[in-house]
């Protein structure tokens, strides 16, 4: 799909007063956002301008956790000019070698390449999180209901929406009475927002991008996000290797596994809102191919007993035909 070469209002004073006046501009992704990208190259100069329009957007915490994860010796974009005004930054370019390229074009490479993104979570946990907004009960709650404001009207379903939170309480008390110490969550962390870029280590040579809604959370969080990927599939047995390989690196809690799938269901429940709502209000249509895979997903935290609440609320109020099979249909 062809992306529009509008470029941003002021993008050109923006770039003379960076030292790139002249660069060379080409459009490089949309985002499920308000967001563009761009390349941008001025002679042998290479970077990413990163578009994050006000009043759609704010620029300020992808800056913000870029420059943490910088210091704390992650490979995360620096930040070479910004202008929160227009809501442009002009960032590192890591490439185009992206994780779930690189897997397409060589399967072999995928346990590896998963083992290290594992690895970078293990360097990531072990710090203090970052100074940031706690991944609280009431945004857990307002993610969810995106299930049933989008999906469920989406599908003529008529449900019990009082069950539906009473349900998502009563699971999510493990997660929020964890000991666990919090974490910096990164919330998009999968293999379409890391780049492979050149370096001696994980932490070094895994590119880390789309971190701007991150929190301090639960460290399950990042973990399931990546193994149990909306845009690619993960099968159950490399799930598990790697839930096992992590657990194995870090001193956790006897509930960490329950944590693991109760956030493993919030989020793909908070998925299949979203992705409806990018089709319904945002006229993208293709993010129904993802669903039955979240679906898939979702099916396998379900199962799990700490979900039992939540899959008794399924069971009683979402039947298998509007379910996976109602998505099919999308899948090429």
């Amino acid at each position: 799909m062809a992306i529009p070469m509008t470029l941003p209002s002021g993008v050109n004073e923006f770039l003379d007063a960076a030292g790139w006046g002249g660069a060379k501009i080409t459009p490089l992704a949309d985002d499920a956002s308000f967001r563009r990208y761009f390349r941008v190259k001025a002679g042998a100069r290479d970077a990413v301008l990163m578009d994050a329009p006000p009043p759609h957007e704010d620029p300020r915490p992808f800056i913000a956790v870029a420059e943490w994860l910088v210091r704390e010796g992650f490979a995360a974009p620096r930040v070479f000019a910004k202008d929160l005004t227009l809501g442009l930054a002009l960032i590192d370019d890591f490439g185009d070698v992206r994780m779930r390229e690189a897997i397409d074009a060589d399967a072999r490479l995928e346990t590896s390449l998963y083992r290290d993104v594992v690895d970078l979570l293990l360097e990531l946990h072990q710090r203090p999180a970052m100074a940031l907004a706690t991944y609280d009960r009431a945004t857990y709650h307002r993610e969810v209901g995106l299930f049933s404001d989008w999906y469920c009207p989406a599908l003529d379903l008529a449900v019990d929406t009082v069950g539906f939170m009473a349900a998502w309480d009563a699971v999510l008390s493990t997660v929020i009475d964890d000991p666990s110490p919090n974490v910096t969550v990164l919330r998009d962390y999968h293999a379409e927002n890391i780049m492979l870029i050149d370096g001696e280590t994980p932490v070094a040579r895994l590119g880390l991008l789309d971190f701007q809604d991150a929190l301090a959370g639960h460290a399950a969080y990042d973990l399931v996000s990546v193994l149990q990927d909306a845009r690619r599939d993960v099968s159950p047995a490399l799930e598990a290797e790697m839930l096992a390989y992590y657990q194995r690196h870090l001193p956790l809690s006897s509930r960490f596994e329950d944590c693991y799938h109760i956030l493993g269901a919030q989020r793909n429940v908070k998925i299949l809102g979203i992705f409806t709502r990018l089709w319904k209000r945002d006229n993208k249509p293709h993010y129904r191919a993802f669903q039955p895979r979240v679906w898939r997903y979702l099916e396998h935290d379900l199962a799990h007993p700490a979900l039992a609440p939540v899959c008794a609320w399924f069971d009683a109020n979402v039947p298998a035909a509007k379910r996976a099979a109602a998505w099919r249909q999308y899948v090429d």
